[in-house]
């Protein structure tokens, strides 16, 4: 892993201790190699915390990897069925990885939250308090690592092909 992209990974974890969801977390940390500024990157990637919209479903960590493979390489035609295929099979590769390393994919399912607990209506928008026990229980800090070293070491492999 070149310093770079330790540097990247680093980033992703502390934009997300400073506050901001898993997702705007990761994408932040790579928006620049897009022509993406930082405001605008935290904008398109808000609505994906929590599992989007607090939901618990996609966890927000692996929904960065969907939005960083369409910045990638993401068709920009309509009529380009061979792009978005393309695409698609990037996204299915990050996340295939993410789920080996992780175990899961959906939020509820990485918090350990019942699905019980779910169904009955556990879907407030209202976000969890950041606090010393916040960050001591959950593991997003560490998806959050997981999926900027994923894809830092995605882009690594591009150039060394």
């Amino acid at each position: 892993m070149t310093e770079s992209s330790e540097k990247r990974i680093q980033q992703a974890i502390d934009n997300f201790k400073e506050g901001y969801g898993c997702c705007q977390s990761v994408v932040a940390a790579f928006c620049d190699l897009y022509g993406l500024d930082r405001t605008m990157a935290l904008r398109i990637s808000a609505g994906f915390g929590g599992g989007v919209g607090r939901m618990r479903l996609i966890c927000g960590a692996a929904s960065a990897l969907v939005i960083l493979a369409g910045l990638h390489q993401g068709q920009t035609k309509g009529d380009d069925p061979a792009g978005k295929a393309e695409c698609y099979k990037l996204v299915q590769q990050l996340l295939a990885t993410f789920k080996e390393r992780n175990a899961s994919i959906i939020c509820s399912e990485l918090l350990g939250i019942a699905a019980q607990k779910k169904a009955a209506g556990d879907t407030t928008p209202e976000p969890d308090e950041r606090n010393a026990e916040y960050y001591k229980v959950r593991p997003c800090a560490r998806m959050v690592a997981s999926s900027a070293r994923i894809f830092a070491e995605f882009l690594e492999s591009q150039t060394t092909k």
